[in-house]
Formats: C-alpha cells, sequence, structure tokens
C-alpha cells in the first residue's frame, strides 16, 4: 500500500503596498516577497494589488448598491484571496492616506476582508513602521481581519549595512530570510484557518 502524501493547496495571497513612490521600499518588500514564494516558500502566490487608481472613498460614487468599475475590480481581488500581506509605511504615528483609502473602499457592504488572514511588513527610520502596523492592527479589529502575531517584520531601512538598492528592491539577505519567515507563518495560518 502506498503511503498518502500531502499536497499543500495553493495559497492565494493579495499584497498592497501603502506607499505609491516609484522606488518604494514598501513595494521593494513586495517584490521581495514574490520572489522568495517562486524561490522557497511552495504552494504559495502573492499578487501585487495597485491601489493607486483607486478615487478618494465618496459614498456619491456608490450607486445603487454598485462601485466604480476600478473599485468593483480592486473588491473582487481582495474577495477571491485567501489571505492579504500589507506593506505599510508609518506616515505621522499611522498607516498612509493610500492604504487607508483602499481599506475604507473594501469594507464597504458586504466587507470584502472579512475573516481574511493578514501579515503585515513595514520598513523605515528607527521604528522600522512599528507604530504604524499596531495602528493597521487595530483597524483590523473592525475589519475582521486575522493578523498573524510573530513573526513581526519591521525593518530599519537606514541603518547599515544598505538594506535597498537605488530602485527600492531589497538586497539585504538577513532582512529577506527574516521577511520568508513571515511568508511561512501566514501560510500556516491561512491553511490553519480554512480547516
Amino acid at each position: 500500500m502506498e503511503a498518502a502524501t500531502s499536497i499543500k493547496p495553493i495559497i492565494r495571497v493579495a499584497a498592497l503596498s501603502g506607499s505609491l513612490r516609484k522606488t518604494s521600499f514598501h513595494t521593494g518588500l513586495l517584490r521581495a516577497a514574490i520572489d522568495l514564494t517562486k524561490e522557497s516558500v511552495p504552494g504559495m502566490e502573492i499578487e501585487y494589488i495597485d491601489i493607486s487608481p483607486l478615487p478618494l472613498i465618496n459614498t456619491d460614487l456608490e450607486i445603487n448598491g454598485t462601485y466604480p468599475p476600478v473599485v468593483e475590480a480592486f473588491r473582487l481581488k481582495i474577495l477571491d484571496a485567501d489571505s492579504i500581506l500589507f506593506a505599510s509605511p508609518e506616515y505621522n504615528f499611522s498607516v498612509s492616506a493610500p492604504l487607508k483609502n483602499a481599506l475604507d473602499w473594501a469594507s464597504r457592504a458586504p466587507n470584502v476582508w472579512a475573516d481574511k488572514p493578514a501579515a503585515i511588513l513595514s520598513t523605515g527610520g528607527s521604528s522600522g513602521g512599528g507604530r504604524a502596523q499596531y495602528h493597521l492592527r487595530q483597524i483590523g479589529v473592525f475589519l475582521d481581519l486575522h493578523f498573524i502575531n510573530k513573526p513581526e517584520f519591521t525593518l530599519n531601512a537606514f541603518q547599515p549595512p544598505q538594506k535597498f538598492d537605488a530602485e527600492g528592491n531589497l538586497v539585504d539577505e538577513a532582512a529577506k530570510e527574516k521577511l520568508k519567515q513571515v511568508l511561512v507563518s501566514l501560510q500556516a495560518f491561512t491553511l490553519r484557518l480554512q480547516r
């Protein structure tokens, strides 16, 4: 009798960067995460979702229970994802305006964030974006998001050795390993919640 083999299902992850800069370190973290899933985290596929086309939230744009096409397309991407990966910069001790806008659009009825597992990546100055992460976790309580608790990923982008290149790509190997552990944890948590 052959031994049964367990095959992990593919976890589909929607990845959002709260920074719109062309050479954003946060978007660079998501690119690194996508590369890591191809190299060393089998069973996980990450899709980068560009939030820059979303209009500022305005309920006047909701007509007969429908949303503008760009908002509908964004909401469907979130709904279809098994889990969410946020790259959240810290602006004034909180999340950025573009990320909050995306959070608000996808929370409109029906709330497509509900019951999604999630993880947060942040980089920046001395706190590495940690205060924004805690604020995002508070928002997630109302949105019914379920964040992994460990490992946390905060990264001081300006402390040697160099963490990012001129294009915003993550080049620090220790940070890549830490990022990989976040992805493995998100994958395991997602599978656990799906069961």
